[in-house]
């Protein structure tokens, strides 16, 4: 048998041709654990770029933010310059009734203290319109006919050849509130 020295230095001996084996596999799983570490650290993002996503993210909410503001300022504008745009158009007969009557009591002299009442009337009345921001468009007979602002009721032949394709009569009057038409003017057109 061998004795306690031999088997002492044998294990010894067994021990360091071990160790670099392990050591190796030690090394090899260090490499493995270093390149995991990397990968994870790749995925997640460091302090600057956490910090600077964060910044684009109160960037763009301020800025959707402003565009809100404007976009409801400017549809509040819009809404109180065409507040009255339904009562306007439901007063729009009244003031054609004025100017009938004016034109009927035109025609009958004996009439004139009734005419001028009417008349002033029909001009407050005007007025205080225009002062809310109506007015009225302005057509002649010989206008050319534009589609975006007549409305044409019918189509006559045309008197006279440069007629053609132009106004030739305003059947009844047209009507701005601001720079939006609440009634087109009706208009006859010669073909």
């Amino acid at each position: 048998m061998k004795s306690l020295k031999d088997f002492l230095k044998m294990s010894k001996k067994d021990k360091i041709q071990d160790e670099p084996l392990i050591s190796e596999q030690d090394n090899n799983q260090d490499i493995q654990n270093e390149e995991v570490a990397e990968e994870v650290n790749k995925d997640e993002p460091t302090v600057e770029e956490l910090i600077q996503a964060e910044k684009d993210k109160f960037l763009r909410l301020f800025a959707e933010f402003e565009n809100y503001k404007k976009r409801t300022s400017k549809e509040r504008i819009e809404l109180f310059k065409t507040a009255g745009q339904e009562l306007m158009t439901s007063l729009l007969p009244i003031v054609d009734d004025f100017e009938r009557a004016l034109n009927h009591i035109e025609e009958t002299p004996e009439t004139e203290e009734l005419r001028k009442g009417v008349s002033l009337i029909h001009q407050k009345f005007y007025n205080t319109l225009e002062q809310k921001g109506l007015s009225k468009i302005d057509v002649n007979g010989g206008d050319i006919f534009d589609a975006e602002l007549h409305e044409a009721i019918t189509q006559i032949p045309a008197p006279t050849d440069d007629l053609k394709g132009k106004v030739i009569d305003c059947l009844e009057k047209g009507y701005k509130l601001g720079d939006k038409i609440i009634r087109y003017p009706k208009v006859v057109i010669g073909q």
